[in-house]
């Protein structure tokens, strides 16, 4: 996978476009302005679109040519942003060190999503909020971008079972038109909550 990722990012165009995903545009506000985390953050849209909103942004992804882009495009923005290439369990963050993590069609691999999650979790302090958007399990029947392994998709049980330290303001599925770069075009199923660490 890391290398399917490496070469994606490594196209001249960016593959999902520059601009940032509309979930994160709309709801940025809701999430408290200090140390915030965007998990396996690939070419930077949103992590920058955070960075010129006053946040202080901190991402990572295990591809190379994603971070390179990422960082180019936070120049671009005159932005800075403190992004690692690093696997999600080998991550080196301090525990309950940040105030927001964001999940942006972050999709891992089954035998590994739940322990993921977990690590990912014990980073967030006690009140933190997560912001939350990827492709439901109905997504497998639309074009519009995903993995085609139904294991990696979500259903709103598997996110309860998965974010069990979570209080849900809001958990829901929805279909949305996506129109983000190359690979996300065209009607999808996602699942969206916002969250807050009990």
């Amino acid at each position: 996978m890391k290398q399917f990722w490496n070469e994606r990012y490594a196209e001249h165009e960016f593959a999902y476009g520059k601009e940032p995903n509309q979930f994160l545009k709309a709801h940025l506000h809701l999430l408290p302005k200090g140390k915030v985390l965007f998990v396996a953050e690939g070419e930077g849209r949103n992590a920058v679109f955070a960075a010129k909103n006053g946040f202080q942004v901190y991402a990572f992804d295990y591809s190379d040519s994603g971070r390179k882009k990422a960082k180019d495009l936070a120049s671009e923005n005159n932005v800075v942003i403190d992004y690692e290439v690093s696997d999600v369990l080998q991550l080196s963050y301090e525990k309950n060190s940040f105030d927001a993590i964001v999940f942006i069609f972050v999709h891992f691999p089954s035998d590994i999503r739940k322990k993921a999650h977990e690590k990912l979790l014990a980073l967030l302090k006690i009140n933190g909020k997560i912001l939350f958007e990827a492709f439901s399990k109905e997504q497998i029947n639309y074009t519009s971008g995903g993995p085609k392994d139904s294991a990696m998709l979500f259903s709103e049980d598997e996110v309860k079972n998965e974010f069990t330290c979570v209080n849900f303001d809001f958990l829901k599925t929805e279909i949305i038109d996506l129109n983000e770069g190359l690979h996300h075009q065209g009607e999808g199923s996602v699942i969206r909550f916002i969250g807050t660490k009990k």
